[in-house]
């Protein structure tokens, strides 16, 4: 059958992968945790709530249809037929894996935890001295020798430093990763166990900007926290945008529902929330949630503890 008429396309749209795959192939159904599968052919294609996400690729979808054409190469009109059970399912033909970079060993500078240049001017950009000293005791901050600069660390579960984010703390504006980081682990927190929400920064300094924003308004901290060490702008369309290892490492590893995108409200802020809602918006609640005011959450929090110190100032003045 060579034609496909729109109610057949129709029909076709109404069916997910999940039910699809467990009718015609039931063996390539994997339960991950709780509602969410993978395929045993691509352990990171994830099925949840009724929709799709192949994060090796960076791309996913609302049907199996979409599947069988995105996926499996199959031709559109065949495809239309196969889940409507006009056609018979095809033999699977295995797409090559993508190559996994290899990292080499992290080059880190000698570094320390005592930071002493490190917290004081982390404090001095309005951030929590408990914040600071509970990350720093962590170990996820440490100081570079030589001068002085901050080191945000990434670690894996064992705790093993696999990507550092090197801040110049002398009023130049320097910052750059340590040669051989995996980025796919960059520095974060993670509040819960089984963490539902994913809160995504541009830098550490941002992340703990936003904690202590949150501390200050008494509010509880709930899911992961991830500095994503920058953000990528698209390049073309919008689903074309690529998304950050660090972020789909989350995604692949937690049982994520929600995504707030705590990006900087400038041109490049704005674009890459805009392409991560096209990639993800199917599959996942999202919401880009900038600073109320300034470009980042670290110029938020430092205006607005000058304006209360100011009104506070003013208050003992009138008295």
């Amino acid at each position: 059958m060579s034609y496909v008429s729109p109610e057949m396309i129709a029909q076709a749209r109404t069916v997910d992968l999940f039910s699809f795959l467990q009718a015609h192939e039931p063996g390539e159904l994997v339960q991950c945790k709780g509602g969410t599968y993978c395929t045993a052919t691509h352990d990171s294609l994830k099925i949840s709530n009724g929709k799709w996400f192949w994060f090796s690729r960076g791309f996913g979808g609302s049907s199996a249809l979409d599947y069988l054409v995105k996926v499996r190469n199959m031709d559109f009109t065949d495809a239309v037929n196969c889940v409507n059970g006009v056609a018979a399912m095809p033999s699977f033909s295995s797409i090559p894996k993508q190559t996994v970079k290899k990292y080499d060993h992290i080059c880190l500078p000698r570094f320390n935890f005592a930071c002493k240049t490190v917290k004081p001017y982390l404090l001095s950009r309005g951030i929590d001295e408990g914040i600071v000293d509970y990350f720093i005791r962590k170990r996820q901050i440490a100081e570079a020798d030589k001068n002085g600069y901050a080191l945000f660390f990434g670690k894996d579960d064992a705790g093993n430093i696999l990507q550092c984010s090197i801040r110049a703390t002398d009023g130049n504006p320097d910052k750059w990763d340590a040669g051989g980081s995996n980025r796919a682990y960059s520095f974060q927190l993670r509040a819960e166990k089984e963490p539902q929400t994913l809160r995504l920064f541009e830098s550490a300094i941002d992340l703990m900007s936003f904690l202590t924003l949150e501390k200050q308004a008494g509010h509880k901290l709930d899911g992961i926290y991830l500095s994503l060490s920058g953000v990528y702008k698209p390049r073309g369309r919008l689903e074309d945008t690529k998304i950050s290892v660090a972020l789909e490492r989350c995604l692949e590893k937690y049982p994520i529902k929600r995504i707030e995108l705590h990006l900087d409200s400038d041109e490049a802020g704005r674009l890459a929330a805009k392409g991560m809602m096209a990639v993800l918006g199917e599959c996942y609640e999202m919401r880009y949630r900038p600073p109320p005011f300034g470009k980042d959450y670290n110029e938020y929090l430092q205006r607005k503890n000058e304006q209360e110190k100011g009104a506070k100032s003013a208050g003992k003045n009138v008295r």
